[in-house]
């Protein structure tokens, strides 16, 4: 492949502006961009949780996976723009989602983030990919995509929630939950 990066500074940015896939320059507050730094920041949080070593190791595959996905799904919103996320990569995650929360007690209420670092970090990374899903809702008011990666992203959090019940478990971290003020 050669030395893609082989400058990591290039100046072209110092105005505010920076350059996506078609060499275009837009403003680095552009909707695309906000997308585009969300799911690298989502990927940033899932790399922190892979680094305290869940030991579930199909949390692990699981999520190495998803980085992956992540990356190229940042390509599928650079022009030339291609296809990358799909219906099976939607069903994909469904699987691992029913999967895990088979093997979990049914909630009853709201849990608070928490339990442990490794959860609260699966925590964490379901809220920005929300903020991702949010940007995304952003970005299609004003410019068409694939819209399974909406649906990808929607999945994906739900997957981190489960995710973060699964390790609570794991370490027998008790959930807490919302304590409610109901009249």
């Amino acid at each position: 492949m050669g030395n893609r990066l082989s400058k990591i500074y290039t100046r072209t940015g110092d105005d505010g502006t920076t350059s996506i896939g078609d060499k275009n320059r837009i403003l680095k507050n552009h909707p695309r961009l906000e997308v585009l730094g969300t799911i690298d920041e989502l990927n940033s949080a899932i790399g922190v949780i892979l680094a305290q070593k869940p030991s579930t190791t199909s949390i692990n595959i699981c999520l190495e996976a998803i980085q992956q996905e992540l990356f190229n799904l940042g390509g599928e919103l650079c022009p030339p723009y291609y296809t990358v996320i799909t219906a099976e990569k939607i069903e994909h995650l469904e699987k691992q989602l029913d999967e895990w929360n088979n093997t979990l007690p049914p909630l009853k209420e709201f849990i608070m983030p928490g339990g442990n670092l490794k959860s609260a970090s699966c925590h964490l990374a379901r809220t920005i990919c929300r903020r991702a899903e949010r940007a995304c809702v952003t970005l299609l008011q004003s410019e068409p995509f694939n819209t399974e990666i909406l649906r990808y992203l929607n999945r994906l959090s739900d997957l981190l929630f489960v995710a973060a019940r699964l390790l609570a478990k794991e370490s027998q971290s008790e959930e807490t939950l919302w304590k409610h003020e109901r009249k």
